[in-house]
């Protein structure tokens, strides 16, 4: 096995917003290749079906498995709830989820045991934040609340709009209400609307970013299996991107959020795999 220690990690997302995960994953593993793919095409999942969305996350892990990957990291939510239990059984090589890390941590965070997770209409309604959460800790509250407004603001780049303070303000009132001392950030977007949720809840609330958490989990998942990278090459670009649509428009947004310089992203055929 530990001569696949060079092969790249396979992420991949509904769209742009497991690039938060991708730059977790730079950040924290940075002798790590990356291939990462977007399905802009088909975005959002939080909307799909359990059965789309299984059939979307086989196709493309089909995909990143012709690329060679060492492992694979499924930075959606929604495919993460709906999709990981289902295409584990397939594979021989380690792949995990933004979910668990993230519940995790908010239960290690929460001291009035009350957690607040926001996430997309399919992550919300899936009950499995509260699912993990409960597993670990049966007494805990777990509120979750579905935001679909999030996504289309901060993919328009709105970050720090008064529009989207204002819609931020509606969706936590609720969890306000029920006095959560902890919110996961349910959807891979939300990490960028950190600032507008911090002032909005105030230093007393913990903010848990599954995108960080995920990163942390995968380096000890990789070294514990031996399939850490050693290093890569100075004048290498170690990091590829691949969507299913809207080439341009990742690109953009990758680079306004992104580290490095995306100089290029790769439009694929997904329906072929």
């Amino acid at each position: 096995m530990s001569e696949n220690r060079e092969a790249p990690i396979g992420v991949f997302d509904s769209g742009v917003g497991g690039l938060t995960v991708a730059r977790e994953i730079m950040r924290n593993l940075p002798s790590e290749r990356i291939v990462y793919f977007g399905d802009t095409a088909r975005v959002p999942y939080g909307s799909k079906s359990r059965e789309s969305i299984i059939r979307f996350s086989r196709q493309i892990i089909h995909f990143l498995q012709e690329e060679h990957v060492k492992a694979i990291v499924v930075a959606c939510n929604t495919a993460s709830a709906y999709a990981l239990d289902e295409v584990q059984k397939d594979l021989d090589i380690p792949i995990i989820g933004v979910v668990k890390p993230g519940a995790k941590v908010a239960v290690k965070a929460t001291r009035n045991k009350r957690i607040g997770v926001i996430g997309t209409k399919g992550t919300i309604g899936s009950n499995i934040y509260a699912d993990y959460i409960h597993e670990i800790d049966p007494e805990i509250t777990v509120v979750g609340k579905a935001c679909p407004l999030f996504v289309p603001l901060v993919e328009e780049g709105w970050l720090k709009d008064p529009v989207t303070v204002e819609v931020a303000e509606r969706y936590l009132q609720e969890l306000q209400e029920q006095d959560v001392d902890t919110l996961v950030m349910g959807c891979t977007h939300y990490p960028l609307l950190r600032s507008v949720l911090r002032e909005l809840l105030g230093e007393k609330v913990t903010l848990v970013n599954p995108a960080y958490e995920t990163a942390q989990s995968l380096k000890q998942l990789l070294k514990e299996m031996n399939l850490d990278n050693p290093g890569i090459k100075e004048e290498e670009f170690p990091y590829r991107f691949y969507v299913s649509d809207l080439a341009d428009q990742f690109t953009a947004f990758a680079n306004s959020i992104l580290p490095y310089d995306v100089s290029m992203t790769k439009k694929i055929d997904i329906e072929k795999y």
